[in-house]
């Protein structure tokens, strides 16, 4: 079966999401242009991962090029994106590995989320094998969204992302375990239970 690939070179909108109430989130990225639309699931850990290393990698590209570049220090405020989800989301597949690259002559992020693949190997070298084929661009690899994106939509990505990951539920002052509504059973408070103040 051949590769499928999900290329928007440039998407019209590339957002991360969440569908479900906090504490039951399920995290979506979503890329759309010209009239369709992809969601992929991944965990809220990976949303997180992708959004920091996006802006370390602005970062790091604002301070090689001594600031003569097209990518901005911070996501401009115009480019805000509060809108939830294009609906429906349907989930195209789970994300299992991701990869970020800076396209430095088209000045362009290049993101890929490549489906959750199960390896089989019977030892450490047919393991690594099997990850080097997966990683590979193989017409026949697993499902992969690729995204080509400007600085200034990385920024603003990357931005976005980081506020869907911290609107979760809030941390308990004592243990930073997340907070219920109806509060829970606090390790530092030997097994009380801490309700939100």
């Amino acid at each position: 079966m051949s590769r499928q690939v999900f290329l928007y070179d440039p998407p019209e909108r590339f957002v991360a999401g969440t569908v479900g109430l906090p504490g039951r989130r399920t995290f979506f990225l979503q890329a759309s242009a010209a009239g369709r639309t992809t969601s992929v699931a991944l965990e809220k850990a990976q949303v997180e991962a992708l959004a920091e290393r996006i802006d370390e990698l602005l970062d790091e590209v604002v301070r090689r090029s001594g600031g003569n570049t097209s990518v901005p220090a911070v996501a401009p405020s115009e480019l805000t994106d509060t809108a939830p989800l294009t609906s429906p989301v349907d989930e195209e597949f789970r994300v299992g590995t991701m990869a970020l690259a800076w396209d430095g002559e088209a000045e362009r992020m290049i993101v890929e989320a490549q489906a959750l693949v199960e390896l089989e190997a019977d030892s450490e070298e047919e393991f690594a094998e099997a990850e080097e084929r997966l990683l590979r661009d193989d017409e026949n690899g697993p499902p992969m969204l690729r995204v080509r994106l400007s600085g200034t939509m990385a920024r603003a990505f990357a931005k976005r992302a980081l506020e869907v990951v911290n609107a979760g539920r809030p941390p308990c002052p004592l243990c930073s375990l997340p907070l219920d509504p109806e509060g829970h059973v606090c390790p530092r408070q030997n097994g009380y239970r801490r309700s939100r103040a």
